[in-house]
């Protein structure tokens, strides 16, 4: 197992135990486990191949899913849409 992907499982282990603690300390350390993820997945995805790389950022989506909701429907609402 390369060192990205032993990266991987630690950052996924500690979101995991994150996500037992209070929840008023989810935004604060899913900002941080955003700031840690995203070169995470870029240097997974570079020693081992894109497909990797898709699962690992399928697994981070997946623990930081509502971080993702927002983000898109913050994007939904400044495309112009009308609001449901």
């Amino acid at each position: 197992m390369t060192a990205s992907l032993t990266l991987a499982c630690v950052w996924a282990v500690v979101a995991t135990v994150i996500a037992m603690l209070p929840g008023r300390f989810h935004w604060r350390a899913a900002y941080v486990l955003i700031a840690l993820g995203i070169p995470l997945v870029g240097w997974v995805t570079y020693q081992n191949g894109p497909y990797i790389g898709m699962i690992v950022l399928a697994g981070g989506v997946s623990v930081l899913r509502w971080p993702v909701i927002y983000l898109f429907r913050w994007l939904k609402g400044r495309s112009g849409s009308p609001a449901e």
